[in-house]
């Protein structure tokens, strides 16, 4: 759980067209999670999805424009551990290049893979794949794309919103809430190569997925229906098959109830969701048994999820979190804030801590 001494940075992504700052930086202290703002980088319409390099000295940024690009930052300091002071206002991520087009519209998700910058292009429903140099700026060489094909649920036409490594770093995994599938790729020639799809619930609207550290499950969550598919990961053979699905609430929604984000613990033991309209976080046990019981849902010998309890996101319109040492911190879109908690490590409900203001804030990362 939090780990003290050495602090960190978390960066923000917000939408300048609804008034978001752009890239935020703030200081992270480990001891209680708090975050204090520190600058704002503001020269890349609509930053909404951000992803740091293994090596933690670059910050890659979609932009979710029509024009769709994504752009590098470099993170001053990073090689010589600027993390392990108080944190400097003047320490500003910097732009390492120019932003280099996708070809693709509406980039809402973006992830480092095989020597490249992924991005999951929603408008046009396609992913592409950007090539990195070795001092992380991003090459200016076409960019290989890959379009997404067949019918859709209630969206009728692909959109491509998530892509991510698997755990092994083998396989990079597609979600496109507009044909309810999942699709494994491999790099050929520097272009997304299809390997395998999985077809979900016609009309479910995948939007996310989270691996188990275990490597051999993930949690599946839907946008178009508030709830969460169990699957199973063949990391040898690149697939994805389908468990069990089950709500992420309680009850009926009372109103609207979109999923946007879900995260997984460290240890395996928990998976949190943030849901939409009723603006909470729900908390879930893996549980061991193959039939569950008691709500869970886990088939052909797989563990299961328990709801344990839904507590209130700290905003409005919680579009994603993300897990970090023992803290939850969700970024709360309409309300404008990034809230943290503490994670109660034996049964993974979150304790509300504090939180910022950051103006359309989409997502957060930590470092």
């Amino acid at each position: 759980m939090p780990d003290g001494g050495r602090r960190r940075r978390a960066f923000i992504g917000s939408f300048t067209t609804a008034g978001g700052p752009g890239v935020v930086t703030a200081d992270l202290s480990p001891d209680d999670g708090a975050l204090t703002v520190l600058n704002t980088v503001n020269g890349l319409p609509d930053p909404s999805c951000l992803a740091l390099s293994p090596d933690g000295r670059t910050l890659y940024a979609v932009s979710e424009t029509t024009e769709g690009a994504v752009a590098a930052f470099r993170l001053p300091g990073a090689e010589d551990g600027a993390g392990d002071g108080a944190g400097d206002a003047d320490d500003m991520p910097e732009p390492a290049g120019p932003a280099v087009p996708v070809h693709g519209d509406g980039p809402t998700h973006l992830c480092l893979f095989a020597g490249h910058v992924l991005t999951a292009n929603y408008g046009s429903g396609s992913v592409t794949a950007v090539p990195v140099r070795a001092d992380g700026s991003l090459a200016r060489s076409a960019s290989g794309v890959f379009p997404h094909t067949g019918p859709g649920g209630r969206r009728q036409r692909p959109h491509a919103h998530q892509v991510q490594p698997d755990p092994s770093g083998r396989w990079a995994v597609a979600v496109d809430l507009g044909t309810d599938s999942v699709r494994v790729y491999t790099l050929a020639d520097g272009t997304p190569a299809p390997h395998s799809e999985t077809v979900l619930r016609a009309g479910s609207g995948p939007r996310h997925l989270a691996f188990h550290p275990d490597g051999t499950r993930a949690y599946l969550l839907h946008e178009l229906t508030p709830t969460l598919t169990v699957c199973r990961w063949d990391t040898a053979g690149g697939t994805l098959r389908p468990l069990a699905e089950i709500p992420v609430l309680p009850g009926v929604p009372s109103g609207d109830a979109y999923p946007s984000g879900v995260a997984v613990s460290p240890d395996g033991r928990f998976v949190w969701t943030a849901t939409r309209g009723e603006d909470v976080l729900s908390v879930f046990a893996v549980v061991d048994r193959p039939d569950g019981g008691d709500g869970a849902a886990g088939t052909d010998g797989a563990p299961g999820l328990r709801l344990i309890t839904t507590v209130p996101c700290g905003g409005h319109w919680p579009r994603a979190l993300v897990e970090s040492h023992g803290f939850l911190y969700v970024a709360n879109e309409r309300s404008g804030d990034v809230t943290w908690f503490a994670i109660d490590p034996d049964t993974g409900t979150p304790r509300r801590r504090g939180s910022i203001p950051v103006t359309a804030a989409s997502c957060v990362v930590v470092g």
